[in-house]
């Protein structure tokens, strides 16, 4: 990821053809095109992700590699599955979260209970 300030963004733009589809592209929206470039770097070093729903309503996000322990991941479940529920319009009615699956990058899904995060 890159970060940079609104000023050199015209510099980068040559760069888009290679960083775009790789999802390397400075963007103002993912916080990564701003003045205080130190902020955004520790926060992206500290593990900050951006999760976006697609067009039939399914998060996809990382919460960790295979090489976190066991507590780490389950922690950062949590922490995502809040930042989830925190991001629900006010208009929404009903159940939010339908269903919760984990699963390795090509591997089997096993279903989580949503219900602890309702």
């Amino acid at each position: 990821m890159i970060v940079a300030t609104p000023d050199v963004m015209g510099q980068l733009g040559p760069l888009g053809k290679v960083l775009g589809p790789r999802g390397l592209m400075p963007n103002p929206k993912a916080g990564t095109v701003t003045m205080d470039v130190a902020k955004a770097v520790k926060e992206l070093k500290a593990g900050k992700i951006e999760f976006r729903v697609d067009k039939s309503g399914i998060v996809h996000a990382p919460i960790g590699k295979r090489s976190f322990a066991p507590e780490a991941l389950d922690q950062n479940l949590h922490a995502f599955m809040e930042a989830v529920v925190r991001a629900k319009p006010a208009a929404a009615k009903g159940h939010y979260i339908r269903s919760v699956t984990v699963s390795t990058t090509m591997g089997p899904g096993v279903p989580v209970d949503p219900a602890g995060y309702a």
